[in-house]
């Protein structure tokens, strides 16, 4: 397989350099399972582990690979297997915090060009969500579209788009149904040859079923909405790369019941830039946008053209950050002693 077709472009060619003279070949992580990497590259795939040098200098999650990363390879001809060595720089990173009490960063997906956030048209649907969905998203480096699946479903399309519409000011808003075909063709400009996508949601609202539809023939296993709760069930359980049939890459991901912030300064600066706009024409430069007179953010508010929830999500979002941060500080003194 050709690299470019694997995303292979200048800016990987110029990092790589370092490692020609190591007799190292280039390849992209396809698939992670349990500590081994699939990885593909111009002479075939390969099961591969990492190197005992780099395990031993990985100080986080992130010193490891990750889906999407390319990285520096060392096969024997005929042989199956390869050692990783090295982690090519990343253009783009899709992380969240790891689930669980632990503070450490889980990397979705890396190298992205584009990231779909795919939200069913049901009682699933969730402006607040999104809202998380879409800081992480600007924060990757990558570009998102709102994808709104299961379209085909909906009498009322126009409000959900809307909707997604009013947190998301100048993101594409992309109604689809995988089902039926319906949208499909409004993807192609972000799935040219060497792009690359993500496939961000929660379970059950289409990304299994997109990613067929994109490739044209049945690669993924896809579950149905359970009826009774209007709810997702998980079918993609780990994170793969696909490159489709007429161009573009996508990576599917599992649904994510759990999307905890990683890091989000710039992000939440363009999430809510709506916000952030409003404050700096109040009154006051210490505005804490409640009872204070000449506060713009509760005029708007009081004429309806911003919605309280979303405010308090973007209060919300701070007071994560700020508390992700603290203890991002305090893991990173704890290393240091260690070391």
């Amino acid at each position: 397989m050709k690299l470019e077709k694997l995303g292979w472009n200048s800016y990987f060619e110029q990092t790589f350099k370092q490692y020609a003279d190591d007799q190292l070949a280039p390849g992209r992580i396809v698939s992670e399972h349990k500590g081994m990497y699939r990885v593909q590259c111009a002479e075939g795939s390969f099961l591969s582990a990492i190197s005992g040098k780099m395990r031993f200098q990985a100080e986080y999650r992130e010193d490891l690979p990750a889906v999407g990363d390319w990285v520096a390879i060392k096969y024997k001809a005929g042989d199956e297997k390869a050692i990783i060595y090295a982690i090519l720089p990343r253009k783009s990173k899709f992380s969240r915090k790891k689930a669980g009490v632990t503070t450490e960063e889980q990397i979705v997906a890396s190298n992205v060009d584009t990231v779909f956030l795919v939200n069913a048209v049901n009682a699933d649907f969730n402006l607040r969500r999104l809202e998380r969905y879409l800081l992480l998203a600007w924060e990757s480096g990558a570009n998102p579209v709102i994808l709104l699946s299961k379209a085909d479903l909906c009498s009322n399309i126009v409000h959900y788009i809307q909707q997604a519409e009013s947190i998301a000011a100048g993101v594409p808003v992309i109604a689809i149904s995988a089902d039926k075909k319906i949208g499909l063709e409004q993807l192609t400009p972000y799935l040219g040859e060497g792009k690359t996508v993500a496939l961000l949601g929660s379970s059950g609202v289409g990304k299994s079923t997109l990613a067929n539809a994109l490739y044209g023939e049945e690669l993924l296993h896809v579950h149905a909405i359970r009826e009774e709760d209007d709810k997702g069930r998980h079918t993609t359980t780990h994170r793969e790369l696909i490159v489709l049939k007429e161009g573009g890459i996508i990576i599917d991901t599992p649904g994510m019941r759990e999307l905890q912030l990683w890091d989000g300064d710039e992000g939440i600066h363009i999430s809510f830039n709506d916000i952030e706009n409003l404050a700096r024409n109040c009154k006051f430069n210490d505005c804490c946008h409640e009872t204070e007179p000449g506060c713009q953010v509760q005029a708007a508010i009081q004429a309806g053209t911003l919605d309280k929830n979303r405010l308090k999500s973007y209060y919300k979002l701070q007071k994560e950050l700020e508390y992700l941060a603290k203890k991002e500080k305090e893991k990173q003194r704890q290393n240091q002693r260690r070391r």
